[in-house]
């Protein structure tokens, strides 16, 4: 391990970096005035990142289906002029030896289903695309559920809601809580055979936003296989976003590793969907810096590999492989052990 852990591979649960590429910013090349691009990308030590796709509350519910798909030509069309250096993961497989990757891999995610209404055809037709992380709100209610700004109204899964789970169970499309109510996201833990992410959430108890999850709900969520990534934005951090920094995210990790322990935390930044980054991790090539925090605070190097990316590869591969993604049929405690190999240290929008 050289630089304090900064060979560790990084999986990255969350970004909102697809709009700046619809509007033509400079991902490939590098794009100073962004939070991610792929020079950074690959400084930061990531292997692996989680492409949002966003669409903003004009284009819904009506042209909601349309601005995903714009979202997703502009992701594709990105890879297309890669040369290889960005590729899209739609197989457990493609998952592969993390730290035997020499691009970045791609995985798509949809924050917000209302691209896909009450249409299990749509969403059949998003996961032949490429869909593999659904979240079923952003902040408001839809017809599947209540987002996190509708806590008040006490509603949970609809019973289109509940089809859709059931339909992502039977693709292998992991499903994501972190902008359901509180309700919703019991009834999700319910209804899911799945292991279930909060892909860019923290602690409630450090932090009391609406965003965030309280103690319980980590808890159910890692005694159901999932995991949470932590979120970098300030506001999510500390009551207080000025005292967001680097160590502000590591006393969140280790809140998390206390609850529930070191299996069920990661990495969900929100860059370029968040107007202020913690200092010390203004930028995705900043990842490093986590490691170093948590080795310096006494994490063993194995769990650090685990917080860093092993764990959310372990729930991505298992829900992928026991799913239609694969032709069903899971690889259970086999493909824990390969996640956890890779663990090892080696070689605004959406917010």
């Amino acid at each position: 391990m050289d630089g304090g852990g900064a060979r560790i591979p990084v999986v990255d649960a969350h970004c909102d970096t697809v709009h700046r590429m619809l509007r033509g910013h400079p991902f490939l090349e590098g794009s100073p005035e962004d939070q991610v691009d792929l020079p950074r990308l690959r400084e930061g030590g990531v292997r692996f990142q989680v492409f949002a796709l966003w669409v903003e509350p004009d284009f819904k519910p009506e042209r909601a289906l349309g601005r995903a798909l714009q979202l997703w030509d502009a992701l594709q069309r990105t890879v297309d002029r890669s040369g290889g250096r960005l590729r899209l993961c739609r197989r457990a497989a493609d998952l592969g030896a993390a730290r035997n990757e020499v691009g970045v891999g791609a995985i798509v995610g949809l924050e917000g289903a209302e691209a896909i209404g009450t249409d299990l055809s749509v969403l059949r037709a998003l996961h032949a695309l490429g869909l593999r992380v659904l979240g079923l709100t952003w902040n408001e209610r839809n017809a599947l559920a209540d987002g996190a700004g509708e806590a008040r109204a006490g509603g949970g899964l609809t019973a289109a809601g509940r089809s859709v789970v059931a339909e992502c169970n039977r693709l292998g499309i992991v499903l994501d809580a972190s902008h359901l109510c509180e309700r919703s996201f019991w009834d999700l833990l319910e209804h899911s055979r799945q292991p279930v992410i909060a892909s860019h959430s923290n602690a409630h108890a450090l932090c009391p936003h609406e965003r965030n999850l309280r103690d319980e709900q980590i808890r159910a969520l890692a005694a159901a296989g999932g995991v949470m990534g932590c979120n970098f934005y300030a506001a999510f951090l500390d009551p207080d976003p000025g005292r967001a920094d680097v160590g502000r995210v590591c006393d969140h990790i280790d809140h998390v590793c206390a609850v529930a322990g070191p299996r069920h935390i990661g990495l969900g930044s929100d860059f370029d969907g968040i107007a202020r980054a913690p200092r010390g991790l203004e930028d995705c090539s900043r990842f490093p810096a986590v490691a170093e925090e948590l080795l310096r605070r006494g994490h063993p190097a194995e769990d650090v590999g685990r917080i860093l990316g092993g764990n959310f590869l372990r729930v991505f591969r298992g829900v992928w492989a026991d799913g239609a993604t694969e032709g069903g049929g899971g690889d259970g405690p086999a493909g824990e052990a390969a996640a956890s190999e890779d663990a090892a240290p080696g070689g605004g929008p959406g917010s």
